[in-house]
C-alpha cells in the first residue's frame, strides 16, 4: 500500500529537462553530529574512521500469503480495506500482511551486541530524525531506515558502537533512495557526519546492508499502518482511499507520539500494525479502530496500556504545529519528517513508566548502563 511519497507531489522544478535542485548544503539547518551526543554514563564516540567490518550474511524466512488467504486468524481477517477502483482489498490487504510477517523484528537485537546499549539507540534514531528534517525527508522515509536499522543489527552479532553512525546514516541513504523523488545526494549524507565518514565507507557498508537483509527493502512500516488506519477513519462514502482526506494537525500530532514509541527498544515487542493501532486508539474511538485494523482491543490492549505514559510525556510538551518548508507543498508538509526534544521527552515517559501499573518486568536487553 506505501507509495513513493515523492509521487503525491508535482513538484515544478522536477519537470522533464530538468535537473533535481539541491540546496546549498550551507542554506541546510545545521544537525549536530551524532558525536557530540552523550549517555548520561555512556558517550557515543564515533571518531576518526571507522573500517566497515565484514558482517555475517542471514536470509529472512518468508512467510506464504497464499496460507494467509485461508487463514480464519481473526488478527488477519476480515479485510477492513474498503472497496478498490484499482485492485482486490483482499489481495491487497494480505499482502501488506504478509510483509508483516515477513519483515521480522525484535529487540533481542541487544543480546547480539553486548557494547551497544538501548540509549545508543535512541540517540541514533533521534539523530537520523533530525537529519531527515534538516533534508525535508518525508515520514516513511525515516521509518524506513528505522527498519532496516533494526533488522540489519538482528543479523548481526557483536558490533561495536563505534559502528552505529555509519550503519544509520547508510540506512537513511538507502531508505531515501526508495522513498524520495529527488532523494539527498552522497556528499550530503557524509556531510552529516561531520567527517566521520566518507563516502566511498558508506557505499560499501551500503551493500553489506543490502546483502545481510537479502534486498528485502519494502516493509510495511508502523507510519505506513498508521496513515491508512487515518485515512479510512476519515473517508467519506465512496472516495478514493489513496486521496488524503484526514486533517493534516491530528495526523501530525499522532505521528509525534509514534515517533517517542519507537525510539524506545521496547516498541519491537509489537508488530508495527498493532503499534499504530495503538497510536490511533488515543485519538478516535477505539470501536473505528477496531473496524480499519481488523485488530480488536484484547490484541491491541497490551501495547496501549504500554504506550500510555509516552501519551502523557507528550501531552506534557503541548501540541505539535505544522511546518513550513522551502518547495513543499502545503498539502503534502505533513508527510515531512519533524524533529523535537525527543530525547526529553523520552526521559520523562521513563520516570511516568516506572510508576506506571502497566510496567512489565525489565527483559534481559535492558541493560544497566554503564561507563
Amino acid at each position: 500500500m506505501s507509495r513513493r511519497s515523492g509521487r503525491l507531489q508535482k513538484r515544478s522544478e522536477n519537470a522533464p529537462g530538468q535537473k533535481c535542485k539541491v540546496t546549498n548544503q550551507s542554506n541546510r539547518k545545521k544537525v549536530q553530529p551524532l558525536s557530540k551526543l552523550q549517555c548520561e554514563k555512556n558517550q557515543l564516540v564515533l571518531e576518526g574512521v571507522a573500517k566497515p567490518c565484514i558482517l555475517i550474511e542471514t536470509r529472512d524466512k518468508g512467510v506464504d500469503c497464499d496460507a494467509l488467504l485461508t487463514s480464519g486468524d481473526s488478527s488477519v481477517w476480515p479485510s477492513p480495506l474498503p472497496r478498490l477502483g484499482w485492485g482486490s482489498p483482499e489481495d491487497v490487504w494480505v499482502k501488506m500482511v504478509g510483509r508483516e510477517h515477513n519483515y521480522s523484528h525484535s529487540k533481542s537485537l541487544l543480546q547480539k551486541h553486548p557494547k551497544i546499549q538501548p540509549r545508543m539507540r535512541s540517540i541514533l534514531l533521534d539523530w537520523l530524525i533530525e537529519v531527515s528534517e534538516a533534508y525535508t525527508l518525508h515520514w516513511q522515509t525515516f521509518y524506513l531506515a528505522q527498519d532496516y536499522f533494526d533488522r540489519f543489527m538482528l543479523t548481526q552479532n557483536n558490533i561495536e558502537k563505534n559502528m552505529l553512525q555509519l550503519i544509520g546514516i547508510t540506512c537513511l541513504f538507502i531508505a531515501s533512495k526508495m522513498e524520495e523523488a529527488c532523494p539527498p545526494k552522497l556528499s550530503q549524507m557524509a556531510y552529516v557526519t561531520a567527517g566521520t565518514y566518507y563516502e566511498e565507507e558508506i557505499l560499501q557498508m551500503e551493500l553489506i546492508i543490502l546483502k545481510a537483509l537479502s534486498w528485502n527493502l519494502c516493509p510495511e512500516t508502523a507510519v505506513s499502518w498508521l496513515k491508512l488506519y487515518f485515512q479510512m477513519a476519515s473517508m467519506n462514502t465512496n472516495s478514493d482511499l489513496l486521496e488524503p482526506q484526514f486533517p493534516q494537525d491530528a495526523y501530525i500530532q499522532m505521528t509525534r507520539l509514534l515517533d517517542l514509541c519507537i525510539l524506545n527498544i521496547n516498541c519491537l515487542d509489537f508488530q508495527y500494525r498493532v503499534l499504530a493501532a495503538s497510536v490511533l486508539s488515543h485519538f478516535i474511538q477505539q470501536e473505528t479502530v477496531e473496524k480499519v485494523s481488523a485488530l480488536s482491543k484484547d490484541t491491541t490492549g497490551l501495547c496501549v496500556n504500554w504506550m500510555a505514559p509516552f501519551v502523557e510525556s507528550v501531552g506534557r510538551f503541548g501540541r505539535a504545529t505544522l511546518k513550513d518548508f522551502p518547495r513543499i507543498k502545503t498539502e503534502d508538509r505533513h508527510n515531512i519528517q519533524t524533529h523535537t526534544d525527543y530525547m526529553t521527552m523520552l526521559e520523562n515517559a521513563s520516570q511516568k513508566a516506572a510508576n506506571s501499573q502497566f510496567l512489565t518486568p525489565p527483559n534481559s536487553t535492558e541493560k544497566t548502563c554503564t561507563h
